[in-house]
């Protein structure tokens, strides 16, 4: 099934590949089930939901693409999906997961035509980059507010967290630890800065209260299958769900390639973005934000993984997490805190790609950089960027040059713009 052979590894390669993937990317499951928690999702159901969503997302690409490749609910875009659909353009959380499933039919279809490459090519490198890169200012802000490093007072002024206080000194000693083990490459980095993380706040006596003795699945039968369509044709949820496809498509379109260039299967990269597409409608189902070919896949293909037996081996190992559950309530602020810093940081360090001599594209990229973070909206934030880029090319006499696919889709965040103005 997944011919090892032709692949020259074995199967004690690939298990332990697999496990080696699945401890750079455990973390998630807290990470990803608190920033859903803010949205209004019962964290308990959450966890579930982010366990349940990244084992069918690594067998469906273990299966259907037999690649090394691990899917689970994406960074970033699970801030989008909180801080931007729900907080900020007022969707309800159940309506967010909504927009995800929509999302990622769209995905779908576009991955089984011939749409991806029409989208892909469309887009400016440089605009793609920037995204990454606003993404990655955007989650180190939520990092560092949620370590207490930062605080958002009155008209949103953002000041320095009080240097007394024991969740900041904690948070300071956590992401220090983290940084340490990042830079030192040491495996399973992330999941020991959690566990660092957790005891310092024991020993400064911040620890969460309030742990579950026992699973329940009571709290997640509010999330299976509680997305809501009803206000679908509403000018918010349609906008929300343009956002959130285009952020998926690129990145993943950006991180398959990737991976399968290092894995040396460049071939496998239509049938492994499809299973992506599939995971991210599957995702709204089963109660989470939308999945991504993570960049942790880096590690468990540097293990010796070549085929979808370790994605397979990683998604079962999610699965026994499932019994630890009830002891996730007591990780702290501080212990995500880092985790967050650090992805942001590594997105941010995209920068060195971009191209900054033509004003008429530089301008537009550093709009999107600033916006994603400062408006607080990853959707505002790329609308704006691309609203610039169109108009700055048709009065500079370079309107050949932009694809009728970006005036399409700069067009929509205009039209966006001035429903919101009107109404």
């Amino acid at each position: 099934m997944f011919q090892l052979k032709q692949h020259d590894t074995t199967v004690k390669q690939e298990l332990a590949a697999g496990l080696t993937g699945f401890f750079t990317i455990v973390y998630i499951i807290a990470v990803n089930s608190l920033i859903l928690s803010e949205a209004g999702i019962p964290l308990e159901g959450a966890m579930l939901g982010t366990i349940l969503t990244s084992f069918v997302g690594c067998l469906l690409m273990g299966i259907w693409a037999n690649a090394p490749i691990l899917v689970v609910p994406g960074m970033g875009i699970n801030a989008m999906f909180t801080y931007t659909l729900v907080q900020s353009m007022g969707l309800s959380w159940q309506e967010a997961l909504g927009v995800t499933v929509i999302s990622g039919l769209i995905f779908a279809l576009i991955s089984f035509t011939s749409l991806t490459t029409i989208i892909s090519n469309g887009i400016p490198g440089i605009l793609k980059e920037a995204i990454n890169i606003g993404i990655g200012l955007f989650l180190m802000l939520i990092g560092l507010e949620k370590g207490h490093l930062v605080e958002r007072g009155d008209l949103s002024i953002i000041s320095l967290g009080n240097l007394s206080d024991p969740n900041v000194i904690a948070t300071i000693l956590t992401l220090i630890i983290a940084l340490i083990l990042f830079i030192r490459n040491v495996k399973g980095n992330f999941l020991w800065t959690i566990l660092i993380g957790t005891g310092t706040a024991f020993l400064f006596g911040i620890l969460p209260s309030g742990t579950n003795d026992s699973l329940s699945l009571e709290g997640y039968s509010e999330v299976f299958g509680s997305f809501s369509l009803e206000h679908w044709a509403s000018f918010p949820f349609l906008i929300a769900v343009f956002s959130v496809t285009m952020v998926v498509v690129f990145e993943n379109i950006g991180l398959i390639s990737g991976h399968m260039k290092l894995a040396k299967h460049p071939e496998k990269f239509k049938k492994a973005f499809q299973a992506n597409g599939i995971s991210v409608m599957l995702s709204g189902i089963f109660g989470s934000s939308p999945t991504v070919a993570t960049a942790e896949s880096t590690a468990a293909i540097a293990a010796g993984g070549r085929t979808g037996l370790t994605t397979i081996t990683t998604g079962f190992l999610f699965l026994g997490v499932t019994f630890f559950i009830p002891y996730m309530n007591m990780i702290p602020s501080n212990a995500i805190a880092p985790v967050l810093i650090i992805i942001g940081g590594l997105m941010v360090q995209n920068i060195r790609n971009l191209d900054l001599h033509d004003l008429t594209e530089s301008f537009p990229a550093i709009f999107i950089m600033i916006m994603i973070p400062f408006t607080y909206s990853i959707a505002d934030g790329i609308a704006i960027g691309f609203i610039f880029y169109a108009i700055l090319k048709l009065t500079t006499g370079k309107a050949k040059r932009v694809s009728v696919t970006l005036y399409i889709i700069a067009g929509l965040f205009l039209l966006n713009f001035i429903f919101q103005f009107v109404s």
